[in-house]
C-alpha cells in the first residue's frame, strides 16, 4: 500500500485581491481641500457624475482635480465646471478631453432644492471630494457661502485654539 502524504490546505484567499485603495473606496479619488478655507460649506449633496471610460481610469489612477472647479444649474440640469481629469496614459485618440464640462445625476427633488437656495445672493456649488461607492464615481457637492479675508483669519484662530485646549488636556492627563 502507498504512503499517504499530507499537505496543507492554504486559507481561502480573496480570488481578486485589492490592487487599488482608491477603485474599491477606501480612499478619495479626489479631495478639494480648499473648499472649506475658502467658503462656509453649509450643506452637502452626493451626485452621479456622467463620465466617458477613459475619465474613470484617469480618475482610478489619481489624476483628478477639484481645486478649481464648481457646480452650475442649468435648464434644470446640474453640470460639473473646470473639473480637470488628466489623460488616460493608455489611451489612444478617442482620449478625453481634460477640462469639459460634466454632468451631475441628483434626483428631481434636490435639484429643486437646490435651484431656491442658489438663487440666494452668494450661494454656490462647490465640489469638497470625488470617490467611489458601489463601483461608480460619486461627488460631494456642497452648498457654499464665500468667505471674506477676517472670516478665513478668525477660523485659523479658532483653529489654534482648539488645537491647544486639547493638547492642554492631554498634558494634564499625562
Amino acid at each position: 500500500m502507498a504512503k499517504q502524504t499530507t499537505h496543507q490546505i492554504q486559507p481561502n484567499r480573496e480570488k481578486n485581491p485589492r490592487r487599488q485603495p482608491t477603485a474599491s473606496g477606501e480612499r478619495d479619488a479626489a479631495v478639494n481641500r480648499n473648499a472649506s478655507h475658502n467658503y462656509f460649506l453649509l450643506e452637502k449633496f452626493e451626485a452621479g457624475v456622467v463620465l466617458s471610460g477613459t475619465e474613470v481610469k484617469s480618475v482610478r489612477s489619481g489624476k483628478a482635480n477639484l481645486r478649481d472647479a464648481y457646480g452650475l444649474l442649468k435648464d434644470g440640469e446640474l453640470w460639473l465646471l473646470n473639473c480637470h481629469i488628466g489623460p488616460y496614459d493608455h489611451g489612444n485618440y478617442a482620449n478625453h478631453a481634460e477640462l469639459r464640462t460634466r454632468k451631475l445625476l441628483l434626483h428631481k427633488e434636490e435639484i429643486r432644492k437646490l435651484i431656491g437656495k442658489i438663487q440666494q445672493k452668494g450661494l454656490t456649488l462647490i465640489p469638497t471630494r470625488m470617490y467611489f461607492k458601489n463601483g461608480k464615481i460619486k461627488l460631494e457637492l456642497a452648498l457654499a457661502k464665500g468667505k471674506q479675508q477676517w472670516d478665513k483669519r478668525e477660523t485659523e484662530r479658532r483653529r489654534t485654539a482648539d488645537k491647544e485646549a486639547r493638547e492642554a488636556i492631554s498634558r494634564s492627563r499625562k
